[in-house]
């Protein structure tokens, strides 16, 4: 199991049963032995019936005391052995599952990994869940067909023979039978497979629903949709029950004929077998033996049809499995393609420029972007960021020429999408090396959040919840910032970093910042005065595109449009630009604290994954030291 969680190995996606086999072969000698303490186990619940048939004829009925008891301690030997390797076969079936969950889990998450940022874009979250849940423990279940299922053939033909040294009319019987009874279940199954796939994609809708519903339940609050949304998750939840009472009654069916076809199975080989019992052509014993056979034989019947159940679940998930792995990325990765002439990127500060927006940015400066529509920048930042295909370049080349592992090492978008895990907030800030306390302490005070860590008993060492919930919207933004400086990228592009903070903090992050990035290429999107007045150059975008380029003091003076901006709610003045048109259209004069939960929403649509692609620190633990409130400058 460990093996498979390290290197899960590479899946075969041509089908549903070939990615069924390829988690059998990814373990045969765990496989091979569960197959063989099943086999051995269900052959051994063949022999108490023919000891007991000798104890009688043997020892019983001609009164032979020695012989008696010489059976009845063979029986009980091989009645304590039998119970013994049916432990071995349970628990190494146990690991054979545990193996092929496990193997899928981590293929999966690779999977998810790959896609970055494009899987919010292709797939549902609520669907990685039910894939990474009910889907897996299905597809595990399937692979008892190799332990006791194989064990189950085995014994029916040990079976066979057995009744044929007794009535090769009995034996007649049983050959034929058992596989009848298999065929009178099998439209069953297949019945079973079309109800269980509508099933499965209702399932996995309503659990993207609920989600969106649990991420945005704040929001939705406030707004006064949470009624509606609860209303839209009870009707897809009263489909998804009438689905599952379609899937429950097939399923009631097949157990059923699982329990009532063997039984009555039983009863007429009993009944034939008395007969010939009472015309004196078998003795006693010999009717008690296949009494016994054809008892035993219940179990590889139920093998067979419980078989026959998991395997049609488990084609269904791997159906669904396979069409999330063969998902591919927005724009594939030249590096993992083994194209000719990948690039490291430059070797020294460059110019990192966007073709479609006309954003440019220098190296070692503070460049901030201004448009009217936080979704305008969005696009910019994703662009620069190689997140979606695009001519950008950077010191000249393009950015889809760089190998995508080099990009994520040297360029960090950080937004307010980016997720915080749950944990001590020491581990939700630190990096992927080891952080000194003094650099810590650093970060902490550059993003204005002493009395974040203050204000918590075991400060940095505190733990927070999934999510940052138990943390405000200005804690959460400072939180991040603290992250990504730890991260100290080459070139660092934050989205709206201060859009929740009040402007006695923002005045001093955006100083705080400033000094923080001093000789790094920093990019800020916002619409703060506060941090304008200390970018470098500012470049004003309309229409996704920019218009002017200058310092904020310069556009303030020259351009109407920006002026009535970065104001937040002036009235347009003659001239002014569309900007401010679309902005009118779309309400873009809301106050911050509306903004604010706008983007709070739709950042909790997000995946956990995009979080961890964008994020270029992980999680190391440093011992604990002083964090003292300093006042804002």
């Amino acid at each position: 199991m460990g093996d498979s969680y390290v290197d899960p190995g590479i899946p075969d996606r041509r089908g549903a049963a070939r990615y069924l086999w390829w988690l059998v072969t990814s373990q045969r000698g765990r496989v091979a032995a569960g197959a063989t303490w099943g086999s051995v186990w269900m052959i051994g619940l063949t022999l108490p019936p023919y000891l007991l048939s000798r104890a009688i004829d043997d020892g019983l009925e001609p009164g032979n005391r020695a012989a008696f008891l010489g059976w009845v301690g063979a029986l009980f030997g091989v009645g304590v052995a039998n119970a013994w390797v049916g432990m071995m076969r349970h628990r190494t079936m146990t690991r054979v599952r545990h193996d092929a969950a496990f193997r899928t889990v981590r293929v999966v998450v690779r999977q998810a990994t790959r896609l970055g940022a494009a899987l919010p874009r292709r797939v549902t979250a609520g669907e990685v869940v039910t894939i990474g849940m009910a889907d897996v423990r299905a597809m595990s279940g399937t692979l008892t067909i190799t332990g006791p299922g194989v064990g189950a053939v085995l014994a029916y033909l040990v079976v066979a023979a057995l009744l044929l040294s007794v009535s090769s009319l009995l034996a007649a019987v049983v050959l034929l039978g058992v596989p009848l009874l298999a065929v009178l279940v099998g439209p069953l199954l297949g019945r079973l497979q079309r109800v269980e796939t509508t099933y499965r994609e209702r399932q996995g809708a309503l659990a993207a629903r609920f989600v969106d519903i649990v991420g945005g339940l704040r929001v939705l609050s406030g707004l006064g949709g949470k009624d509606v949304y609860a209303g839209r998750y009870r009707r897809d939840s009263a489909r998804l029950k009438e689905e599952g009472y379609r899937v429950g009654a097939v399923t009631s069916w097949i157990d059923a004929l699982g329990l009532g076809l063997p039984a009555l199975f039983l009863a007429a080989v009993t009944w034939l077998a008395a007969r010939m019992a009472a015309q004196g052509d078998i003795t006693v014993g010999e009717l008690v033996a296949v009494y016994g056979y054809v008892a035993v034989l219940v179990v590889p019947v139920a093998f067979f049809i419980e078989g026959g159940y998991d395997l049609s679940r488990g084609l269904v998930c791997a159906r669904r499995v396979i069409r999330f792995l063969d998902l591919e990325p927005e724009f594939p990765d030249a590096e993992q393609q083994g194209e000719p002439g990948v690039k490291d990127g430059p070797s020294s500060p460059a110019t990192l420029s966007d073709p479609a927006s006309g954003v440019s940015v220098a190296p070692g400066t503070l460049t901030a972007l201004v448009c009217a529509r936080p979704s305008d920048a969005a696009r910019v930042a994703d662009r620069l960021g190689r997140f979606v295909p695009s001519d950008a370049t950077w010191g000249g080349v393009r950015l889809d020429a760089i190998a995508l592992p080099r990009i994520r090492e040297r360029v960090l978008v950080a937004d307010n999408e980016a997720d915080l895990f749950a944990g001590t907030l020491r581990q939700a800030v630190e990096g992927r090396r080891d952080r000194d306390e003094e650099a810590v302490a650093e970060a902490v005070r550059a993003a204005v959040a002493q009395d974040i860590v203050a204000g918590r008993r075991h400060g940095l060492d505190s733990r927070i919840l999934a999510g940052g919930r138990d943390l405000s919207g200005g804690q959460r933004q400072r939180v991040q910032l603290i992250r990504a400086l730890l991260a100290d990228p080459e070139v660092l592009i934050a989205v709206d970093p201060t859009s929740a903070v009040d402007a006695h903090t923002e005045a001093a992050l955006a100083t705080r910042l400033r000094t923080a990035r001093a000789g790094r290429t920093t990019l800020v999107t916002t619409t703060s005065p506060l941090m304008l007045e200390r970018a470098d150059t500012v470049h004003y975008l309309v229409d996704g595109r920019v218009v002017a380029t200058g310092p904020h003091r310069e556009l303030i003076r020259d351009r109407a449009g920006y002026r009535a901006l970065v104001s937040r709610g002036a009235e347009d003045e003659p001239g002014a630009e569309r900007s401010r048109m679309d902005e009118s259209r779309i309400d873009e004069s809301c106050t911050d604290e509306s903004r604010t939960d706008e983007r709070r929403m739709d950042g909790s649509r997000t995946n956990e994954s995009r979080a961890d692609e964008r994020r270029l620190d992980g999680s190391r633990t440093n011992e604990p030291g002083p964090y003292d409130e300093e006042p804002a400058r």
